[in-house]
């Protein structure tokens, strides 16, 4: 036993060894020069797509958006021309443990999940950490605004929206505490079966008490004057005021359906659904509620025996048929499977999406349900110069490869561990002799 211990003390060392001496890219300097991308396919996030196009950005925010044709003005400017090359929006992921987890296995480089059952006071922003190996492998995909969610409890905490490319988390942070996660508690619950040693869903036998916490909180911050000091039930003053966001996690219909009145009983006024497998079950009452959603088992197996083997894939574009504000997120798949994001929407545009209505559920949808479309989620005068620029399509696996992406403005190095290993391991196999 004591050799076991000590083999697994050991390679929890060379592990973390390992995750110090990963590469992880300098963050960029800020735009010092007018830049014009000319000469791109640019899809706007909103369904327009401008052939032969031009964008324009300085001071890290866009200034002009067209096609080559519209007279836009590139004096002074320093013009890259990317022809042939497709230019998107910076795609936005949200409910992610980015930067809150590293190696699962190892409890030093893991603070996404608090003790107890309400962590209302806890603030994902400043456990944040700028320097994890896994931003880089999740921009290279495009992927460059991440909603950073802490879990656990029925209460989790409250989730901040930053830019992946910063020294610490005050600068990378594009809206802090941007909203409170409840997790409602489910009317059934896994079970070992201690015959046949198989998990089985039977009755939740606690789900009454769990609801009477969430209650007790809820009453409490409902009448909260700040005396005396109480964290969990200050951080929860937004949702009442109309500042900050619910974010319900919940799969089943009679969960959505009872989180939802839950809520609505205390006054909170923006409710986002989260996950939501069985959503369309109950579009009527989010319809009603003027609720969105962030699907998130697009991937994932079908609920029941009797679905059919695509229903996850058709869901997304159920879901907008039947009128509702819908979004693509991260938070049911493993966290080094959510850089592929755009991949979801391409099985969205597989199974009913037009290509750009599915662009739109990562990039401007995503936004709008967060409340960041003011600055990213579409390339618009004004807003935010958050883009990447792709050999083919983003959307496909086959042909998507990201040449450069930029942030405010700033020119991102997408250079990171798995490109590293990539260029070395190229050049061993490209060397050996047959």
């Amino acid at each position: 036993m004591r050799n076991l211990t000590q083999t697994i003390c050991t390679l929890a060392l060379l592990a973390a060894a390992f995750a110090a001496n990963a590469v992880v890219p300098t963050p960029a300097a800020p735009q010092s020069e007018p830049i014009a991308l000319v000469g791109a396919i640019i899809h706007v996030g909103d369904g327009t797509v401008i052939g032969d196009g031009v964008i324009t950005f300085d001071e890290g925010v866009i200034t002009a958006v067209g096609s080559a044709g519209d007279g836009i003005d590139t004096g002074g400017h320093l013009v890259i021309d990317v022809q042939g090359s497709h230019i998107y929006p910076g795609l936005v992921l949200p409910n992610t443990t980015l930067g809150l987890l590293e190696i699962g296995n190892i409890r030093a480089t893991n603070d996404v999940v608090e003790e107890g059952d309400i962590n209302a006071s806890v603030r994902s922003a400043i456990a944040y950490n700028t320097d994890s190996e896994l931003i880089p492998a999740t921009r290279f995909n495009g992927i460059l605004t991440a909603q950073v969610t802490p879990e656990g409890g029925m209460i989790s905490g409250l989730s901040s929206i930053f830019m992946l490319d910063a020294w610490n988390w005050e600068d990378a942070a594009l809206r802090l505490d941007d909203g409170q996660h409840m997790h409602w508690p489910g009317f059934k619950r896994n079970r070992r079966n201690p015959d046949t040693g198989r998990f089985e869903r039977v009755d939740n036998d606690d789900y009454a008490a769990q609801v009477e916490v969430l209650h007790a909180l809820f009453r409490d911050a409902v009448s909260y004057t700040g005396e005396p000091l109480n964290l969990n039930l200050a951080a929860m003053q937004g949702l009442f005021e109309g500042s900050g966001k619910l974010f319900l996690h919940a799969d089943g219909a009679r969960e959505i359906i009872s989180g939802v009145r839950f809520a609505r009983s205390y006054g909170v006024r923006n409710i986002v659904l989260v996950g939501g497998a069985e959503a369309l079950q109950v579009k009527d009452l989010l319809l009603a509620e003027s609720i969105p959603v962030i699907y998130e088992r697009i991937h994932a197996l079908p609920g029941m025996e009797w679905h059919d083997v695509d229903a996850p894939f058709k869901m997304p574009f159920l879901l907008q048929e039947a009128g509702l504000e819908v979004g693509i997120g991260g938070g049911d798949t493993a966290l080094n499977r959510q850089r592929n994001l755009p991949f979801y929407a391409g099985t969205a545009a597989a199974y009913g999406f037009d290509r750009e209505a599915a662009l739109g559920l990562i990039t401007l949808s995503n936004a709008r349900i967060l409340g960041v479309d003011d600055r990213v989620g579409s390339l618009e005068p004004g807003k935010d110069a958050t883009l990447f620029i792709s050999i083919g399509d983003a959307l496909d696996m086959r042909t998507s490869q990201v040449l450069g992406a930029y942030i405010q403005g700033r020119d991102i190095d997408l250079f990171g561990t798995q490109q590293e290993l990539y260029e070395r391991f190229r050049e061993k196999y490209s060397n050996r002799v047959e």
